[in-house]
């Protein structure tokens, strides 16, 4: 549309299904350049890329071309799709469900400086914890006894 101007910061944060570590260091940097290019062909820019072997955290500059949930949904049914075919690890998915928090400009550096030393940050917290942590520092009402069940025993992206 003409004349629409945006500058939105979005992370968002979802886990590999029950919160399996099997995402691998091997191959994980070829999944964020893919992920990368599925953020750029939506409009989108990537700003930083990285997790563990059990959650990814994607910070970007959101482009509105396409909804966020159908962005989000089409990251997490590709890269299924990818590491399944390309690194031919049948069992690996996605779980349902992510988080999506936004920030302000000022706060670039910060985000993409923790979003790069995820390795060390999960030293020292779970993932459960980290993500906790981020749903009450940004004020989203959750039920806890719900939230990570839920997702573990619901279907996958396949």
């Amino acid at each position: 549309m003409a004349n629409t101007y945006t500058q939105l910061y979005i992370q968002i944060v979802f886990a590999v299904k029950g919160r399996q570590s099997l995402i691998h260091k091997v191959w994980k940097e070829e999944l964020y350049a893919y992920i990368g290019g599925i953020l750029k062909q939506h409009g989108s820019k990537p700003l930083a890329i990285n997790g563990t072997s059990d959650h990814i955290h994607i910070f970007m500059g959101y482009g509105t071309s396409v909804s966020l949930s159908d962005l989000v949904e089409e990251i997490k049914t590709s890269s299924n799709k990818f590491i399944k075919i390309h690194f031919q690890y049948a069992n690996f998915n996605w779980q349902r469900g992510y988080g999506a928090f936004s920030y302000s400009k000022s706060h670039i550096d910060a985000v993409i400086k923790y979003i790069n030393n995820q390795e060390e940050h999960h030293r020292k917290k779970t993932f459960r914890e980290e993500y906790l942590k981020m749903l009450t520092d940004f004020g989203i009402e959750f039920k806890e006894e719900y939230l990570f069940d839920f997702f573990e025993n619901n279907e996958e992206y396949e």
